[in-house]
């Protein structure tokens, strides 16, 4: 019995790191790889496609029940592989894109398989998923870029899962041109360099050493907003206008109705929902972010009767909830979604719709099952590719009471 258990104790303390193994991979995984299993233990591998047969160096190892491993001979290929646009896409490379290898409508349909696993895993819900492509192809449309800056001064991109930073000549997600102003030159070693590119064409370079003084022109929902560089926007061009329409079919707010547009940002979303209420109803935005109230402010001063609170949203809803319900609530929570604590909050207010917009499969899925035990159904969803060549996705819920 102790000699077993001995064995077992040395596999799992052997390490793997640097191993090459070949194997047969399995499902898509969120996270941007691939599932495979060797003599018992479960490895994640990148630049890999299900059901191809690789050969794969161990990257990662700590001694638990996984590991991961990258790509580097493809011994059989699955009929959706490509050859990746970015020569910086690929093992030991930039860590920023994880399915350059794939055609894009194989993309989509990996990532609608991972929110549908997602979903039934953690929420019990069975649904498959249809991934829809947004305009403007799979590369180019990268309209915001954060860069990390190397101990020599250079501006690259980390290695996935690592602090390296990657020298780069480009980067084909954005557009031609774009991080030029920033490639050409060095910046302080361990600095941060943010791009932006403006609906006027205009390229902003800011870091943490040298702010661009000039403001960001953004429009979305018929509208113009003016923000500070280095304040958040969607990173695709055409998701402000997509998420406005969803929200303009699904929110159905009452004319002269109440709704709260929760971690509202600079108010895209809440001026399509004060479109619906019209001057007798009410918008409440709640952000934390003071420097979006500013500009969301400024944008919609034509609509006074969006109000607007700056605090966290947790802070915020219990004060909301006294000065009345809600008919229809509007969300987009960072990547760890609404969370327990919201989402009772929430249940108490009792709105008759809420409209979820996530950003990762896993809180989506974790949020559908705490609300479905405040008795709210998912009713519809909705799934973008606002980020090609990436693992990541946005989606759309709308939930009924």
């Amino acid at each position: 019995m102790n000699a077993a258990k001995d064995t077992v104790e040395q596999t799992v303390a052997e390490s793997w790191l640097d191993r090459v193994l070949e194997l047969d991979v399995g499902p898509v995984a969120h996270g941007g790889h691939c599932v495979a299993r060797v003599d018992g233990r479960v490895v994640f591998v990148r630049h890999a496609l299900p059901g191809e047969r690789v050969r794969v160096v161990v990257t990662e190892d700590r001694h638990g029940s996984f590991c991961r491993a990258d790509t580097v001979t493809v011994l059989l290929a699955s009929p959706d592989r490509v050859e990746a646009p970015c020569v910086w896409a690929r093992p030991g490379g930039c860590g920023g894109c994880d399915f350059q290898h794939a055609t894009p409508d194989a993309q989509r349909a990996l990532k609608g398989e991972v929110l549908a696993e997602q979903l039934q895993r953690l929420a019990g819900v069975r649904r498959s998923v249809e991934v829809e492509e947004l305009p403007g192809g799979p590369l180019g449309w990268r309209q915001r870029v954060r860069l990390a800056v190397g101990p020599d001064g250079w501006a690259g991109f980390r290695a996935h899962r690592e602090h390296d930073v990657i020298p780069i000549a480009d980067c084909s997600l954005a557009p031609t041109g774009m991080l030029a102003p920033v490639l050409s030159r060095q910046w302080r070693p361990g600095d941060e360099v943010q791009v932006e590119l403006d609906s006027d064409g205009e390229v902003h370079v800011s870091s943490g050493s040298e702010r661009d003084p000039a403001p960001v022109s953004h429009r979305a929902a018929g509208r113009e907003w003016t923000v500070a560089p280095g304040a958040f926007w969607q990173v695709h061009p055409a998701l402000a206008d997509t998420l406005s329409d969803v929200v303009r079919q699904w929110a159905d707010v009452p004319s002269g109705g109440r709704a709260w547009d929760l971690y509202g940002g600079a108010g895209v979303l809440a001026a399509v929902l004060a479109e619906q209420t019209g001057g007798t109803g009410v918008v409440t935005v709640v952000e934390s972010d003071r420097a979006a109230v500013r500009s969301g402010m400024a944008a919609l001063a034509d609509l006074p009767w969006v109000r607007w609170r700056t605090g966290r949203v947790e802070h915020a809803l219990d004060e909301l909830t006294q000065e009345g319900r809600p008919d229809v609530v509007v969300a987009d929570p960072p990547r760890k979604g609404l969370g327990r604590a919201v989402v009772d909050q929430l249940a108490d207010a009792g709105p008759d719709r809420l409209v979820h917009v996530a950003c990762d499969p896993a809180a989506l899925a974790r949020d559908v099952s705490l609300l479905a035990g405040h008795g709210y159904r998912l009713e519809r969803l909705r799934a973008f590719d606002a980020f090609p060549m990436t693992h990541h996705m946005e989606a759309v819920a709308l939930f009924v009471r």
